[in-house]
């Protein structure tokens, strides 16, 4: 089992811009539900795009996320697996709004 952190490629960092935030989630996954109420909460103080992927029935998805789901991404690195607290997600989007 690998570290649930280390799956995403790095990008470079676009400081100034628009953070992109994606929720990776299943269809019936009551932790996915949650972990977006809370991003859909923080969104409306915080300027991010959002992307919710569904992964079920993409057999690269399925293997990558399945186990770590639900899984959050910003500007394409894992930030959070399982649950999201309003507050941390608050200070990683600040922290990357930070030149």
């Amino acid at each position: 089992m690998g570290s649930p952190y280390s799956a995403s490629p790095r990008r470079p960092s676009r400081a100034g811009s628009i953070p992109n935030v994606t929720v990776f989630s299943s269809a019936g996954c009551h932790l996915c539900e949650r972990a977006l109420r809370v991003v859909e909460e923080v969104r409306v103080e915080r300027d991010f795009d959002l992307e919710v992927v569904a992964i079920d029935g993409d057999p690269e998805l399925e293997a990558r996320y399945r186990e770590w789901l639900p899984v959050v991404e910003i500007d394409g690195e894992r930030a959070f697996v399982y649950y999201v607290q309003a507050a941390d997600l608050r200070r990683k989007l600040d922290a990357q709004a930070q030149p």
